[in-house]
C-alpha cells in the first residue's frame, strides 16, 4: 500500500506500515552504514519527507535531515571517491528540503 494514495483507515494503516519499514532500514542503516553512504542518505532523504508530506510531522522532519546532513558533513573527508557525488548529491536535496521546510515553518509561524 502507498500512503499516499490512500484515504481514511486505509492511509493510516499504510502509514503504520511504512513507519515500521522505514524504522526497520533505518535501524540497519545507523548500525552499518556510514553517515555519507549513499543509501544511509537516501533513506534519511526520503524518510524525513515521509514525515513532512505524509505524516505532517514537519518539526521531526527537519530534525532528521539536519541530523543526516550533519552527520554527513562531519565526515566528509572520508568519503571515497566512486560515491562522493552521489552522496554530495543527497546532502544538497536534504539541504534543500532543509531550507523549503524551514521556511514554510516560519510562514505558518508568522499567521498564527
Amino acid at each position: 500500500m502507498i500512503a499516499e494514495f490512500k484515504v481514511g483507515n486505509e492511509h493510516k494503516d499504510a502509514a503504520e506500515d511504512t513507519m515500521i519499514a522505514y524504522k526497520a532500514a533505518q535501524d540497519i542503516a545507523l548500525t552499518e552504514l556510514a553517515p555519507t553512504h549513499p543509501i544511509r542518505l537516501g533513506l534519511a532523504l526520503n524518510f524525513s519527507v515521509f514525515y513532512y508530506e505524509i505524516l505532517n510531522a514537519s518539526e521531526k522532519a527537519c530534525s532528521m535531515a539536519k541530523q543526516a546532513f550533519e552527520e554527513a558533513i562531519a565526515e566528509l573527508d572520508t568519503l571515497g571517491e566512486e560515491s562522493y557525488k552521489d552522496s554530495t548529491l543527497i546532502m544538497q536535496l536534504l539541504r534543500d528540503n532543509l531550507i523549503l521546510w524551514t521556511s514554510d515553518m516560519q510562514v505558518l509561524h508568522f499567521f498564527k
